[in-house]
């Protein structure tokens, strides 16, 4: 793979960080505002923290490219990709607000006290402004509290679990990617209108945040049209081998398989159950089936021959056919010789809105540039109309179910679009007791003053 040139001053390293308390950086100050990490010269840090190693390590590689594309677009190079397509018009290629960006990356390991490290030196140590990224909902959740606690916006990459804006949202973070509930409203019908009502449902679940909501999300959603979940067997991150998970399901009477699994994991344990001969099965009288409830191309492109026929959801897919889509993949493939995923687009994405929020609040002050996020309603970045809801920041938008390819052209094209969901059927209200109930708040924003 090509990995992106790195105009940074240095990557992060996070172990001398590591269990120490959180020690408030050095806060700026001016007549108007007091707040963290106030630019004063002539050039504004921002933080992206990702997976460089580790089961998720693919996709961080990914969200590396495009927060770098991004930073050009930004700074006035390339082609300008989405800011051309982009429903506001508040960044003009210039930096922001008269400052050229510059950025520092950590290395999350997709583990949460590593992540919390490397965005905390990145906050002490490098003076960013915002932190960015992601790949797994534990590592989301933990640097989201510690950006709540030191005063900069977190502006969350790949993270799918319910949790992030549910019951650990907070007011300085905000979620572009959708979440589990989304998946499960989504993929209800069109596993109903493919396999039926009758159906029998084995869970394998990555055991942590993200797992969880997204069983419980997938289970509450075939359950109401109809199936029955037989069991839910938790197996740990970065597992490799799967194989003791999957001889149980061959017995259990089970003739769907769910893997809740992502990166890494879904890949080999999805090898694995085609290994284990599960889709050449027929049981009660049915085939057997499996279902990834969260897609991306780069698992997918890892799996191989295995997901043909296999149905997911995505947030985003290259093959969309709109105008930012079509700007960014552009942009993307000029730069580095392949599609985007949905994890660099999620990225690139939340940079922007970023960059766009401090254009139109005037202000760096995170509480400024939370308050131009809260409700802020946009287009042209490839999901078309997209909502920032101010209860929750959480984004609302279509959501795609997909499907493996019984006969891909490419290694790239090895996943089809099978239904674009509209959003109001992926919508739920704020208090849903998936998502923290009534006691789930944002909380006040912290600016670090």
């Amino acid at each position: 793979m090509n990995r992106p040139t790195l105009t940074r001053r240095g990557v992060i390293k996070t172990g001398a960080y590591a269990g120490a308390g959180l020690a408030l950086p050095t806060i700026f100050t001016s007549r108007a505002r007091a707040f963290t990490n106030a630019p004063t010269g002539s050039t504004v840090k921002f933080g992206f923290n990702v997976p460089q190693t580790g089961p998720y390590a693919d996709e961080g590689l990914d969200e590396l490219r495009a927060q770098e594309l991004a930073i050009e677009h930004l700074n006035g190079m390339g082609d300008g990709g989405m800011l051309n397509t982009f429903s506001s018009k508040a960044l003009d290629g210039t930096g922001i607000l008269g400052k050229q960006v510059d950025y520092v990356t950590g290395d999350t390991q997709t583990k949460s006290d590593a992540a919390r490290a490397s965005a905390k030196a990145m906050i002490e140590k490098d003076g960013v402004v915002m932190i960015n990224g992601g790949s797994s909902s534990g590592v989301a959740v933990a640097v989201q509290g510690l950006c709540q606690e030191a005063g900069i916006i977190f502006m969350a990459g790949l993270t799918h679990s319910n949790d992030t804006t549910g019951k650990d949202r907070k007011k300085n973070g905000f979620r572009h990617f959708f979440n589990a509930y989304m998946s499960g409203a989504a993929l209800a019908p069109v596993l109903e209108k493919a396999y039926g009502t009758d159906r029998r449902a084995y869970h394998l679940t990555a055991d942590y945040t993200w797992g969880y909501t997204q069983q419980e999300s997938i289970q509450a959603s075939t359950e109401a049209i109809g199936w029955e979940t037989v069991n839910n067997v938790l197996t740990p991150v970065g597992a490799g081998d799967f194989s003791s998970y999957i001889a149980p399901v061959l017995n259990s009477g089970a003739d769907v398989l769910v893997l809740n699994h992502y990166g890494g994991d879904m890949i080999n344990s999805i090898t694995q159950a085609v290994q284990f001969g599960l889709r050449d099965k027929q049981v009660n009288g049915k085939n057997f089936e499996i279902v990834v409830p969260l897609y991306s191309e780069l698992m997918a492109e890892g799996a191989g021959d295995n997901i043909k026929g296999v149905y997911g959801s995505m947030n985003w897919n290259w093959q969309l056919s709109d105008p930012g889509t079509k700007a960014f993949v552009k942009s993307f493939g000029e730069k580095y010789g392949r599609p985007p995923s949905n994890s660099a687009h999620t990225c690139y994405v939340q940079t922007l809105l970023y960059a766009d929020a401090v254009a139109r609040a005037g202000s760096f002050d995170p509480c400024a540039v939370a308050e131009a996020l809260e409700g802020f309603e946009f287009d042209g970045m490839g999901n078309g109309p997209v909502l920032y809801r101010a209860e929750d920041h959480q984004c609302f938008k279509d959501v795609l179910v997909m499907k493996g390819k019984d006969n891909p052209s490419t290694k790239y094209d090895i996943l089809e679009i099978v239904e674009v969901t509209p959003v109001d059927h992926v919508t739920y209200p704020p208090d849903h007791p998936m998502f923290g109930g009534a006691e789930a708040t944002l909380g006040q924003c912290n600016n670090g003053a």
